[in-house]
């Protein structure tokens, strides 16, 4: 709690923020909990939520406070999950092929802030088509790249689970992601086709 209170911050805000935490900090891990992969990430969104609050008490009043908790959470949650779609993305699209140009264009509607019927239907489009082609590798590759990617388990975690060496792991991701690619690659073909 101390790291929340060392700014200036005067006693009676203080605590109000340790009842806030107090009344809802189960109710609302529990909440985020539900909507991320590990308790880890929870707790992170959990001190990132307590953290604007201490920011936005200091500064202004809170009408309804659970609300307002709750679509804190709900808005960091969303963002977690954006920089992970972000990243798998990048890694979809390859960095030094002639084709990486064409598929900013793809990547640039897979990751836009606007929701349109479009590119609602290309995100949903290209999520079934990662699926299908992830069940189309070897056990081994599908495993760890899912680990690695979709649940954000560091190799170190994967080598203590399963004994394997980290080269090998590293080594089967990358035959994962080089198969995802050309998967990916066709449907870009197919939606750009049009």
């Amino acid at each position: 709690m101390n790291t929340l209170a060392t700014t200036i911050m005067p006693p009676e805000k203080q605590n109000s923020i340790i009842q806030t935490m107090a009344s809802y900090g189960s109710k609302l891990f529990g909440f985020i909990r539900k909507r991320v992969k590990n308790e880890a990430d929870a707790e992170d969104i959990l001190q990132d939520v307590w953290y604007q609050l201490s920011a936005v008490v200091n500064a202004e009043p809170i009408e309804q406070t659970g609300a307002w908790l709750f679509r804190v959470a709900r808005n960091k949650i969303i963002d977690k999950h954006k920089k992970k779609s972000e990243s798998l993305i990048d890694d979809m699209v390859p960095d030094n092929d002639d084709d990486a140009d064409d598929m900013g264009y793809f990547k640039d509607l897979l990751l836009t802030e606007t929701k349109t019927p479009e590119s609602e239907y290309i995100r949903s489009l290209f999520w079934d088509e990662l699926f299908v082609a992830l069940k189309e590798l070897p056990e081994e590759q599908r495993q760890v790249f899912t680990w690695h990617e979709l649940d954000g388990m560091p190799f170190a975690e994967i080598v203590e689970m399963t004994g394997e060496k980290e080269q090998t792991l590293v080594s089967r991701k990358r035959y994962a992601v080089l198969h995802l690619r050309k998967r990916l690659y066709q449907l870009y073909k197919e939606i750009t086709q049009y």
